[in-house]
This record gives C-alpha cells, structure tokens and sequence, in this order.
C-alpha cells in the first residue's frame, strides 16, 4: 500500500513551469514588427495638435504650434461625448449579451451527452462562415417590423446575436479541458447543476471569458456599416458613423477628425492594456497539459 501511495503521489506531482528560450532574432523581428504597427498611431497622434490648414500645406506629422483645440471642437461641437456613449453602450451590452448566451450553451454542448448534441454543435459552428453582411437585407426589414430602426437597441440584439457563434466555439473548448472529477465533487456534496456551473465551472473559465469579452468588443467599437443603415438620428450614431460628421461635400475638416480617431482609439488601448494578462491566459490556457 506504501508504494502504492508513493507512485500515486510521485503521479501527480506538480509540474515545474518550463522557460522557453526565443532566439535574438525573433524578439528584433517581433520588435521591429511592433515598431512599423505603431507608426501609423503616431502619425494619426501627432496630426491631431495641427490645423487642417497646416495639414494641406506640409505633410510631415510635425508642428512648431500644436493646438487642443481640434480635441475641444470634436468632443463639444461634433457631439463626440455623445457617440462615445452610444458605442458604450452598444459594445458593453452586445458582449454582455453573447456572453450571458453563450456560457451556459457551451458549457452544456461541451459537458453534457444528449440526442442532437453534435447536431447543435455544427449548427452554432456554421454561423461563424455566414459573414453578417450577407443577411443586411433581412436584418433591415426585421429590425423595421420591430420598430427598433434608429435604436440602439437593434445594435445590441445583432451584434449579441452575431457573437453567440465564435463564443460558444471558444468557451466549449475550454469546458472540455476540465476534468470531469469536479462535477463529480460537486455532485457528491449536494450541488445541483447549475449551483456546480456557476460556483465550480464557470470560476475556471474567466480567462477565456476574458478572452471572448475582447475579441467580440473590437469589433463592435469599430463596426460601421450596420449603425450607419441602421440609424438615422445623429443623437444615436456610434462613434465609427460620428467620424462621418466631419466629412462635408466640399470640404473636410481633417483637423477634428485626426483628433475624433485619437478619440475612438483610447478606449481599445485601456482595454488591450488592462485585459492583457487575461487575454495571454486564455490563448495558452491547457498548452502544458
């Protein structure tokens, strides 16, 4: 029984984390590729302390006088705070939306054995081929015999909808690399499925949840098509249609608008810089197992 024991033991031991070493030339690779990705940011940066006269006259994203000016002009007389707003609002609960959906799907596709399970599955992975822009047509009409046209509420219901796909392909991968012991934990002490979902599962899968959260928000701070046929009061545009303002038929206020996209850019960098560590948890999630 003492060997036994000690081979079980010795089995089951913690693995030592192991530490890769990159060649040189990969990190001045990835440097270097990092460095060519920045330069159009500040450019864009730069641009947006000039004046749209001095845009015209000299092309070089320097200014001997640079200004805030075009910043006050696109957040107060452009309705920018308002734009920003109403992505806010759109983006957050869009991912809300997919997220709240998609958890408990992937969670019961991935764990549980029924009749139509892999049915269900190649369902939902199907939609991740039909690009939403195909369906524009139907969504239009369905969304006008809702009365939701010029809502935001139209935003959220589509772009939550639109994310279930690559939420659920995502999350069920990670469900699957839980061992089937904790359910079986769970269910020894009394806990019923959704008390072992929500208190046992859904705890170990915060980075990937992480994961989804940002790669479905990018998207959706920048999409511009959909709000542009779907709304039509300004007071309602998101902030990717609110850059349009600055385009006129005969001129184009290049000023504000550099400092409109430094704007609609702040908020995607807090995200990446926060979500960070969660973001390269989910991505090498189960890579040592």
């Amino acid at each position: 029984m003492t060997n036994l024991t000690l081979g079980r033991t010795d089995r089951y031991r913690p693995r030592k984390k192991r530490h890769f070493k990159v060649h040189p030339l990969i990190w001045i690779a990835m440097w270097g590729y990092a460095a060519i990705s920045a330069v159009p940011l500040l450019i864009m940066f730069l641009n947006s302390f000039r004046s749209s006269a001095e845009l015209i006259a000299n092309p070089w994203p320097f200014t001997t006088s640079p200004t805030i000016e075009n910043y006050v002009n696109a957040w107060t007389q452009a309705s920018f705070a308002t734009y920003v707003g109403n992505s806010v609002i759109v983006t957050v609960g869009a991912v809300v939306l997919s997220t709240a959906v998609s958890l408990p799907a992937a969670y019961a596709l991935s764990r549980w054995q029924f009749v139509g399970n892999r049915l269900l599955q190649a369902l939902f992975i199907s939609g991740l081929m039909v690009p939403m822009m195909l369906a524009i047509l139907p969504i239009f009409y369905l969304m006008d015999s809702l009365n939701l046209i010029d809502s935001p509420l139209s935003l959220i219901l589509i772009y939550g909808a639109n994310g279930v796909p690559f939420s659920i392909f995502v999350l069920s991968a990670f469900f699957r690399q839980l061992p089937v012991e904790l359910e079986e934990a769970a269910s020894i002490d009394g806990s019923g499925y959704f008390r072992t979902f929500l208190q046992v599962m859904l705890p170990l899968v915060w980075p990937a949840v992480a994961t989804v959260a940002v790669f479905r928000f990018v998207p959706i701070w920048n999409e511009f098509l959909m709000p542009l046929v779907l709304l039509r009061s300004r007071e309602n545009y998101t902030i990717s249609v609110g850059l349009t303002t600055f385009f006129s038929e005969y001129e184009t206020d290049r000023a504000s608008l550099f400092a409109g996209l430094v704007i609609a850019t702040i908020p995607l960098l807090i995200l990446f810089i926060l979500a960070t560590k969660q973001i390269v948890q989910g991505l090498t999630a189960g890579l040592g197992k």
